[in-house]
């Protein structure tokens, strides 16, 4: 069994020129790959095992990000099947003078433990030993 608050991941990158499409804000791709890689890490802590991406819900891109802000990516495990992992992954724009942060982006990642075959192998049950966690859980499976 693996604790939800274990699975917790955060992550920065900062809005760097070559981040950026015509507008001089983050673009789409570079956001989403960053949430992809954060949200894979979380499953592979909960799994013990690699892990790869089977399915993302709807993605919003509510606020862009602007160059030299700082994307703050969390994302945490909040439910486990017999082989998938779901993650709650979001994006947080954070002023790098302040530290100030604002919600940007957020989705629901389902990712497969796998072998080195790449065959589907059993996930841990997920367990939640804290108030943190439960609020966490609770918050992703309502805004799912």
């Amino acid at each position: 069994m693996v604790d939800l608050v274990e699975t917790f991941i955060e992550d920065r990158n900062r809005i760097q020129p070559h981040h950026a499409n015509n507008h001089g804000t983050a673009h789409g791709g570079n956001v989403l790959r960053w949430m992809d890689e954060v949200g894979g890490m979380s499953a592979m802590r909960f799994a013990s095992e690699p892990c790869v991406t089977a399915h993302i819900n709807s993605v919003d891109f509510e606020l862009p990000l602007e160059l030299g802000d700082i994307a703050f990516i969390e994302a945490y495990v909040y439910a486990a099947g017999r082989t998938s992992v779901r993650v709650r992954v979001r994006v947080y724009g954070e002023d790098p003078l302040t530290g100030d942060r604002e919600l940007t982006t957020e989705s629901y990642f389902v990712f497969v433990a796998i072998d080195e075959d790449r065959s589907p192998v059993p996930v841990p049950e997920l367990t939640v030993s804290t108030s943190e966690g439960e609020r966490l859980r609770d918050q992703a499976l309502a805004a799912e």
